[in-house]
């Protein structure tokens, strides 16, 4: 006859981690930002359409940033460089501590990005008007800051990856839902 064998509880306790503003707002600016790298040399009307749009979602996103819910907050996730860091050292010896909101390098990735996409969005707008219309420093910037969001876009999509991959979570899932482990 066997004994009787006791089962430990697994249940996971969950959390809602990202508003659906965040949410909605991360995926409209990933949405627009493609179509608008699509769209930039053959299509001008609807590519400055969605610049206006991508400028509209950045000025909520930054109302949102200081107002909005805990996780939403700018302080919440600003850190010091010494901090970010930190971070990721530990980060490459995949011991980095779990966040429930931004990391120090998701932070500063968050920060990194809008002020890159206020920046194209800047030169975008500049290029619209008699001011600086045809004056090819502000075109030139506008490509490389697209370069540079392009690379800052890769660099957050590898550290989503490997942060699902060391915590054991599915960030994007959560970017979706909302909803986190809480341990």
């Amino acid at each position: 006859m066997q004994g009787a064998h006791s089962v430990r509880s697994t249940r996971t306790e969950w959390i809602k981690v990202w508003d659906p503003f965040v949410r909605i707002f991360h995926w409209s600016l990933v949405g627009l930002f493609a179509f608008s790298y699509l769209t930039g040399d053959e299509w001008k009307s609807a590519h400055i359409v969605s610049g206006y749009l991508i400028a509209a979602l950045l000025a909520l996103r930054v109302v949102w940033g200081l107002i909005g819910t805990e996780h939403a907050r700018f302080a919440n996730f600003i850190h010091s460089p010494v901090t970010i860091l930190a971070f990721l050292a530990d980060t490459a010896r995949l011991r980095a501590k779990r966040y429930l909101g931004h990391n120090p390098a998701g932070g500063a990735m968050v920060i990194a990005l809008l002020l890159a996409i206020t920046g194209i969005v800047s030169t975008g707008y500049m290029m619209t008007t008699d001011a600086f219309w045809g004056i090819k420093w502000v075109g030139e910037t506008h490509e490389v800051l697209v370069n540079v969001t392009l690379g800052l876009i890769a660099l957050h999509v590898a550290g989503v990856a490997l942060a699902s991959l060391e915590h054991r979570e599915n960030l994007v899932r959560a970017m979706l839902n909302g909803w986190k482990r809480r341990r």
